[in-house]
């Protein structure tokens, strides 16, 4: 399926926050998708992403989480350097702030005449897995997908700790993680501890675990992993048409 892109603007906080919005050409109403990159912001490989999960017929609307912190279209650029920068904006942000931005685009998503409003879900890389996961406290998310999400199994995500994992018998929908079983980001026991608390407060979830190593779907860098990236992909949108479909 065709896709059209474009840029939208949605003040938050006092804040204009950059959504890149993915979506089918042809006319018609689709399921909304939240979509959240990763500490690097929306760079090529991560609108990739979003291009090709709208290919699948998804109104793909993605955040830039550190508009608070950095100039609008800010994409970081991979490495040390990056990932110190990164860091500094995710510690600079609120909790509150990031669940008030991902509420922002769910409404936005709630009020487009071409979602289907009873069809929301939301996918994460990486810090946007945690913040997918957050997201999953919303009702209105039915389909929640968090790949190698970090900071869930001990709090870490923004300014002060984050309440995440106990606040999992939030989650209403329906929760696909992913995992690099050599990923030091989010190791064995981290992922344990994620799937205890889903199974604790009764969420309906599923998991995959590839033997690759965090942020594997970027193809942009040396931990990317093509064959593992294609059985994600087919299985993610197998758990986005099995539950928004």
């Amino acid at each position: 399926m065709q896709i059209k892109k474009r840029n939208i603007g949605l003040t938050v906080d006092d804040s204009l926050m950059r959504v890149y919005v993915a979506a089918p050409e042809p006319a018609g109403q689709y399921p909304g998708i939240l979509f959240y990159g990763d500490i690097f912001q929306l760079g090529r490989p991560i609108t990739l992403l979003a291009d090709r999960l709208a290919g699948y017929g998804y109104i793909v609307a993605a955040p830039e989480i550190f508009h608070r912190t950095e100039p609008i279209g800010t994409a970081i650029e991979p490495g040390d350097l990056g990932l110190m920068r990164g860091s500094d904006n995710a510690r600079r942000t609120a909790i509150a702030e990031y669940d008030a931005d991902g509420l922002a685009v769910l409404e936005w998503l709630k009020d487009e005449d071409s979602v289907l409003s009873k069809k929301l879900g939301t996918i994460g890389f990486c810090i946007g897995g945690h913040l997918a996961f957050r997201a999953a406290f919303q009702s209105q998310v039915k389909a929640t997908v968090c790949c190698y999400p970090t900071g869930i199994h001990n709090g870490e995500l923004g300014r002060g700790k984050a309440d995440t994992i106990e606040r999992a018998d939030e989650i209403e929908g329906e929760v696909l993680t992913v995992f690099g079983s050599l990923d030091s980001f989010v190791p064995p026991e981290g992922r344990d501890k994620i799937l205890q608390a889903l199974n604790k407060a009764g969420v309906r979830h599923e998991t995959l675990l590839y033997k690759a190593d965090h942020v594997f779907m970027r193809n942009d860098g040396y931990r990317y992993d093509p064959v593992a990236t294609d059985d994600a992909w087919v299985k993610i949108t197998e758990f986005f048409e099995s539950v928004l479909g």
